[in-house]
C-alpha cells in the first residue's frame, strides 16, 4: 500500500482537490443520476406510448446495465492507455452521446442502442472518477471517507435536477412526450460535460503504468463480490420501478417529482451522514450496514404508501445506497496499491453490473407474472438482505 502523501494536510491542496472531486462528481451525475435512473421518471409515459409490457421496460435498463457491465470490464485497460481524466470526460461524453439518441425514435431497437451506450460511457467515467478520487482523498488521511463520498454523491445532483425537470414537464407537455423530455435530459448532461474539463489541470491526464492484476484477489473477495451482485441486483429494481410504483398507488405529478428530488437530495447528503461509518467499520461490515440501511428504504413503501412512508424511503434509500458504493471504492483503496485501484475498482463494477444487468428484466417479469408491481419491489428488498449478509462475511485481504 502506498503512504499518504505527507503534505496532504495542506489547505491549499485540500481545497483543489475538493473542487476537483466536486467537478469529476458531474460524471456520474450525468451516467448515472440521469443517464440511468432518469429513465424511471419517463418510463410510465414510454410504457403507455410503445405499448411494452414491464418486462420489455425492465429490459431496457437491463440494456443499459449491459453496456455499464461491459464498460466496467474495459475501463482499467482504458485508462492506462488514455489516462484516468480522458476517460471520465470520453465516457461522459458518450452518455450524453446516448442520452441524445433517446430523444431520436421510439423504435425499441434504437432504444436499446441508446440505453447501452450510455451505460458503456457511465462505466468508463465511474471507474477512472473513481480511482481518480481515491488518489486525491489518499493525500488527507483524515478526511479521506469524505472526500470519496463526495464523488459518489455526484449521482444525487442528476437525480434531484431530473425529480424536478421530468415529472412537471411530463404532465405540462402531455401523454406521449417522453422524448421531449429525454432531449433536455441530454441537453443539461451536455453542459455538466462541458464542466468537467476544469478538473484536468488538478488531477492530470497522463496513462498510467500497467496495473497489478486484481483478479488474483479475486476468490478472497468473494463475499464482497457476491454481495455487490446481490445490491446490484436489488437496488435497480427500486430505481427502476419506483415511480411506476408510486402513480400507480395514486400519486401525481407534484409527488412524483418530490420523492425522486429527496432521493438525489439524500444522495447529496450521504457524505455528511455515513463518511463515518466507511471510515471507521473495515472488511464488509461498512457495506454491510450500509446496505442494510438501502434495504429498509426499499421496504418502507411496500408497508405503506402513504406520502410521510414515501419521503422517508425516498430519503434514507438515497443517503445509503451510493454510500455502499463509496464504501466498496474504500475497501479496494485499503487492500490495493495506487497502480491497481482501476482494476480493483473494475472488478467490484463488474460485480455491480452483472447484477444489475439481470435485476430489472427479472423484477419485470415477476411483476408481469404477479400482476402488481409490489412483487417484483419484495424480491428487490430479499436481494438487498441477502446482499447484507453476505458482506458481513468479508474481512480485509492480507497485504503482500
Amino acid at each position: 500500500m502506498q503512504r499518504a502523501d505527507p503534505k496532504g494536510d495542506d489547505p491549499a491542496a485540500l481545497a483543489r482537490d475538493l473542487r476537483a472531486i466536486l467537478i469529476l462528481a458531474l460524471a456520474p451525475a450525468i451516467g448515472l443520476g440521469i443517464g440511468r435512473f432518469a429513465f424511471a421518471l419517463l418510463l410510465p409515459d414510454m410504457r403507455a406510448s410503445l405499448g411494452w409490457s414491464y418486462a420489455e421496460a425492465g429490459l431496457m435498463n437491463t440494456l443499459n446495465a449491459l453496456g455499464y457491465l461491459l464498460g466496467a470490464l474495459g475501463a482499467a485497460s482504458t485508462a492506462r492507455r488514455l489516462g484516468e481524466f480522458r476517460s471520465v470526460w470520453t465516457g461522459s461524453l458518450l452518455c450524453v452521446a446516448g442520452l441524445a439518441l433517446s430523444a431520436l425514435s421510439g423504435n425499441f431497437a434504437v432504444l436499446g442502442a441508446a440505453r447501452l451506450l450510455a451505460g458503456f460511457g457511465a462505466a468508463l467515467a465511474f471507474v477512472a472518477g473513481g480511482a481518480l478520487t481515491a488518489g486525491m482523498a489518499q493525500r488527507h488521511p483524515a478526511q479521506a471517507a469524505f472526500l470519496r463520498s463526495l464523488f459518489y454523491a455526484g449521482p444525487g445532483l442528476g437525480i434531484a435536477l431530473s425529480g424536478l425537470i421530468t415529472p412537471v414537464l411530463l404532465d405540462r407537455l402531455g401523454p406521449g412526450t417522453w422524448w421531449l423530455a429525454w432531449a433536455v435530459l441530454a441537453a443539461l448532461s451536455g453542459v455538466f460535460a462541458m464542466v468537467l474539463p476544469l478538473a484536468r489541470h488538478t488531477t492530470g491526464h497522463r496513462p498510467l503504468p500497467a496495473a497489478a492484476p486484481a483478479k488474483v484477489a479475486a476468490g478472497a473477495m468473494a463475499p464482497m463480490l457476491s454481495s455487490y451482485f446481490a445490491f446490484g441486483a436489488g437496488y435497480i429494481a427500486y430505481m427502476t420501478f419506483m415511480i411506476a410504483y408510486v402513480r400507480d398507488s395514486g400519486g401525481g405529478p407534484l409527488l412524483q417529482a418530490a420523492f425522486w428530488t429527496l432521493i438525489g437530495c439524500g444522495a447529496m447528503a450521504s457524505p455528511w451522514l455515513w463518511s463515518g461509518i466507511i471510515q471507521r467499520h473495515h472488511g464488509g461490515r461498512a457495506v454491510a450496514i450500509l446496505t442494510g440501511l438501502t434495504g429498509l428504504g426499499a421496504v418502507l413503501p411496500l408497508a405503506s404508501p402513504s406520502a410521510p412512508a414515501l419521503f422517508a424511503s425516498a430519503l434514507l434509500f438515497g443517503s445509503a445506497f451510493f454510500a455502499v458504493v463509496a464504501s466498496t471504492t474504500a475497501f479496494v483503496q485499503r487492500n490495493f496499491s495506487r497502480a491497481a485501484w482501476p482494476a480493483g475498482i473494475a472488478l467490484m463494477t463488474i460485480s455491480f453490473g452483472l447484477g444489475q444487468t439481470l435485476g430489472p428484466v427479472a423484477t419485470g417479469a415477476v411483476t408481469d407474472w404477479s400482476g402488481g408491481l409490489s412483487a417484483g419491489l419484495w424480491l428487490s428488498a430479499a436481494l438487498l438482505a441477502a446482499a447484507m449478509a453476505l458482506a458481513a462475511g468479508q474481512r480485509d485481504l492480507a497485504r503482500g
